[in-house]
């Protein structure tokens, strides 16, 4: 039975090319299917790296309590286990696969620091091109395999029957001037693979794909999702031309922040200053900028090395990819400090899954960004997302042979919210009578007002209303664009509510009326 299962992975990131190619060497007949084209996904943004136990002088207790503490509690213990005790055969699996790491002289593999880890132990491929060398391998190898692909697929809906997941709905070949063509593609098992929703917010380092299909897609199904409300900020961005990732790794190397007069500030901040949480160093930017009238925060990679022709070929070997976009800007960061501002970057919640991805709908699995697995919590530690995609990924892949033969499904307690998902919801009459037109524009500056980096319940209230009157207002859509707005408006409906349920702050969600917080701060 195993060689007749079908398998559809929606989605060609790290943990979609891993599924895949995991389920093809169980014998499923595999179909991938994409949004654009295979090598279009976040995990060729990645720049920072993959974090692993690869070294002797490491240790999994080290990189476990790390990952807990940068979750802020609410991580899951036993996904970080997985996450941790699995990681380094994944991160090998990527080397046989041609993933050339970053090797030093003597052959041992570079060390890299990143915030809020406790041991050097991420491993980059071509300075800050990890994540472009770790796409192209799994494309390579998957081309190379039987898994049949569909470029330019985007993800209508889930296909259901008697409440499993029986398949998916696409429109394929959807352009500008060309409208697509529906199809429906049957199959025993279908993972979601589809990434982060970054095309929420005003300000993101994700690509314009990231518009949370699959996690639309799960929620009109059914199926449970949580934690929607921690969305990371990525502190530093480039505040010159198109938004464009700083990595973390720079400041693991030295780099430091300062306002416009100069100061350190995050050493009044943090006791690892630039190198604590992300959430910490995001919004200590974002609280500068208040200072100094919205004006972006610098960030000094001038001091790196002895002498400014030594610090120049050392960001050009180190970070190539942000040493080209930098100067394309014309800055020259080895001459003065650069200027930086948080953007929206990654999503901790998602997809509930259990520990080999399973969702609460029979049949349906999630990985990657687009899963809630519990290992990220309130905030993920950096370069842990490009691990999970693997680890995960690897493990709905080997599984889902198994679990269509035995058509058991295992039942599972949750938390989570899953409610009507029709266009009515939250709205106040005054909101709601004065929404302005609907735009993805205004939708995007709407979340990064009001449910960004900092909220309160007024913003979130004032959000959840717009948002419910754009929603109540009919709307048929065609093209692609018009789904990929149907799905912000629904995973930002939940987000927001997510927000205002949760009233303290914790991890990436802040409150700034905080009770708890209010009255610590009066003491």
């Amino acid at each position: 039975m195993t060689a007749e299962v079908h398998v559809v992975v929606v989605g060609s990131g790290i943990a979609g090319l891993v599924t895949a190619l995991h389920a093809v060497a169980h014998g499923c007949r595999v179909t991938l299917v994409t949004k654009d084209v295979l090598e279009h996904a976040n995990t060729r943004y990645a720049q920072g790296g993959i974090a692993g136990v690869m070294f002797d002088d490491d240790s999994a207790a080290a990189h476990v309590h790390d990952t807990l503490v940068a979750g802020a509690g609410l991580s899951d213990p036993a996904a970080v286990q997985v996450l941790v005790a699995e990681g380094p055969e994944r991160i090998r699996e990527l080397v046989a696969l041609g993933v050339a790491f970053d090797r030093a002289a003597d052959g041992a593999y570079v060390k890299g620091l990143e915030a809020a880890h406790s041991y050097p132990r991420i491993l980059h491929a071509g300075g800050d091109a990890t994540g472009t060398a770790i796409e192209r391998a799994l494309v390579a190898r998957l081309r190379e395999s039987r898994v049949a692909v569909i470029e330019h697929a985007f993800l209508v809906d889930l296909v259901q029957d008697g409440g499993r997941a029986t398949g998916v709905e696409l429109l394929v070949g959807d352009a500008p001037g060309i409208l697509g063509r529906r199809e429906r593609l049957a199959a025993d098992a279908v993972v979601l693979a589809t990434g982060g929703a970054g095309e929420l917010y005003a300000h993101t380092t994700n690509p314009p794909v990231a518009t949370g299909d699959g996690i639309a897609a799960a929620l009109r199904a059914g199926a449970a999702v949580s934690d929607l409300e921690f969305f990371q900020f990525h502190p530093t961005v480039l505040a010159a031309g198109d938004a464009f990732l700083v990595s973390e790794a720079v400041r693991g190397e030295g780099a430091v922040l300062r306002d416009e007069q100069g100061r350190r500030f995050m050493l009044e901040v943090h006791p690892d200053a630039e190198l604590a949480p992300r959430d910490v160093v995001a919004r200590a930017i974002a609280q500068v900028m208040e200072e100094q009238g919205g004006r972006p925060v610098l960030l000094d990679a001038t001091a790196l090395r002895p002498t400014r022709t030594q610090t120049a070929s050392f960001l050009a070997d180190r970070f190539p990819t942000i040493d080209a976009a930098v100067r394309a800007r014309g800055l020259e960061w080895t001459r003065e400090p650069i200027p930086v501002t948080p953007a929206a970057h990654y999503l901790m919640g998602g997809i509930d899954t259990d520990l080999y991805g399973r969702t609460t709908v029979p049949g349906l699995y999630a990985v990657g960004e687009t899963a809630r697995t519990g290992v990220h919590g309130a905030n993920r530690l950096a370069s842990n997302s490009l691990l999970e995609g693997a680890v995960f990924g690897a493990r709905a892949g080997d599984t889902a042979a198994a679990d269509v033969a035995s058509g058991a499904w295992p039942a599972r307690e949750t938390t989570s919210r899953v409610r009507n998902h029709g266009r009515s919801g939250f709205s106040d009459e005054k909101w709601f009578l004065s929404a302005p037109a609907f735009s993805r524009a205004a939708l995007q500056e709407l979340l990064w007002e009001d449910a960004g980096l900092v909220r309160d319940a007024a913003g979130l209230e004032h959000a959840a209303s717009v948002l419910a009157a754009w929603r109540a207002r009919h709307r048929t859509p065609v093209t692609e664009a018009e789904f990929e707005d149907e799905n912000l408006l629904l995973v930002g409906s939940e987000l927001v509510a997510a927000a205002l349920a949760r009233t303290a702050s914790v991890g990436a969600h802040f409150r700034r009326d905080d009770a708890r917080k209010l009255q610590e701060a009066a003491c």
